[in-house]
């Protein structure tokens, strides 16, 4: 398969072996990404890193991916600290970055802003999330996870949990789990359901389906529960905010009642919605989640430039 110099914007933009083949990829790089291998793979390759939203993970998980490749990283976490608070244009900046880099790694708050960085740049751009859009490499992290926690990815019965209108990364792995089969229930308050438009791709895709604002319910038959923070940063209404924050929190109370095997996944941050004491038990795995995008994240980097290991 060829992804040299290929845009990844959206999880759409890949088939289901394209998937598979980085999934199989990124376990190859599991030991260079704990530091029991080294490798000097993109040794003179630049990688710019703008982030016009802030972040933790992804951010740093992308330079650490870049770094444990042997390549360089410049760029920015702070927009305000550029040429955009003189009224510097995006298109602009991502020309100069392409400039500058041999790769383009994108926050934006406007959805569709990491497709539209495509038309001003040769380098490779990958969408480190756009607004309530798409966060393609968070989604192959997830399922990433899912792979090494259950030895495969179909055929789960996954619950996605919390706030799933403006949530991009339940947008983008409930799409993804459809493409393996995988059962689906969409636990969330009525305000914050799943967009229709991601509802009529995953039915589509002939997966089982299944929407309620019951918790307890979808839990009992889980293997696997994917829960969201309530993103108060995308609520243009404040009120409609404090209605929904903190309808939902896991407990070790709520996980007496679930399989053994459940597996708790959170693209983190975390506030409330998941009690700390649910961190000492054995069906958490959203720490070793958030470690997973540096495997699959130097995959992606090491298949874009051409160069494999």
């Amino acid at each position: 398969m060829n992804f040299i110099n290929k845009d990844i914007i959206s999880i759409k933009d890949f088939s289901k072996s394209e998937i598979d083949h980085i999934l199989h990829y990124a376990e190859k790089m599991v030991p260079y990404a704990k530091g029991d291998k080294t490798t000097t793979l993109l040794q003179g390759k630049i990688l710019s890193s703008l982030f016009f939203e802030p972040s933790t993970r992804t951010r740093l998980s992308f330079e650490s991916a870049m770094n444990r490749l042997n390549g360089r990283v410049i760029g920015f976490a702070d927009p305000t600290a550029t040429s955009q608070k003189k009224g510097e244009t995006l298109a602009d900046t991502i020309r100069m970055a392409d400039a500058y880099s041999d790769i383009i790694v994108i926050r934006h708050p406007s959805e569709g802003a990491a497709r539209l960085a495509t038309q001003f740049a040769e380098a490779p751009i990958l969408n480190a999330g756009d607004g309530a859009g798409h966060h393609p490499t968070q989604c192959l992290l997830d399922l990433f996870t899912i792979y090494q926690e259950k030895k495969h990815i179909g055929k789960q019965n996954v619950v996605l949990l919390g706030d799933l209108k403006y949530g991009r990364t339940v947008h983008s792995l409930a799409y993804a789990l459809s493409l393996y089969g995988s059962n689906l229930t969409f636990v969330s308050p009525k305000s914050l359901q799943m967009p229709r438009e991601v509802v009529n791709e995953c039915k589509k895709l002939g997966v089982t389906l299944k929407s309620t604002t019951k918790l307890n319910k979808a839990l009992s038959d889980a293997d696997v529960l994917y829960v969201t923070r309530i993103q108060k940063e995308r609520f243009p209404d404040l009120e409609e905010y404090n209605r929904v924050v903190g309808t939902y929190q896991i407990t070790p109370d709520i996980l007496e009642q679930v399989k053994e095997k459940l597996i708790i996944m959170h693209p983190l941050p975390r506030v409330t919605e998941i009690h700390q004491d649910v961190d000492k038990t054995n069906h958490a795995v959203y720490f070793k989640q958030a470690f997973n995008g540096v495997p699959i994240r130097m995959a992606l980097l090491s298949l874009i430039t051409g160069v494999k290991l």
